[in-house]
């Protein structure tokens, strides 16, 4: 649980759009900070993953034979010349 302090210029521009787009003023902060923070961790390096990343394992092992299958196939494509 937070609390905050506001000048009487932003409190009264919070009051406003708040009014304006229907919701009450805890509800509008709640959002807007909610977006904020959102905005600014996904800037981040890795942040639109962040929350997924590293959940997924996939086994392997593959990967280590891509290498052999690209080889076999630029040699078939070599013999075919």
């Amino acid at each position: 649980m937070r609390s905050l302090r506001l000048d009487q210029e932003l409190d009264d521009k919070v009051q406003r759009a708040a009014e304006i787009s229907g919701q009450s003023v805890s509800e509008f902060i709640r959002r807007a900070a909610e977006d904020r923070a959102d905005e600014t961790l996904m800037s981040q390096p890795g942040g639109r993953f962040a929350d997924v990343a590293g959940v997924v394992h996939g086994g392997g092992g593959r990967a280590q034979r891509s290498g052999e299958a690209y080889s076999a196939g630029l040699a078939r494509d070599r013999a075919m010349r």
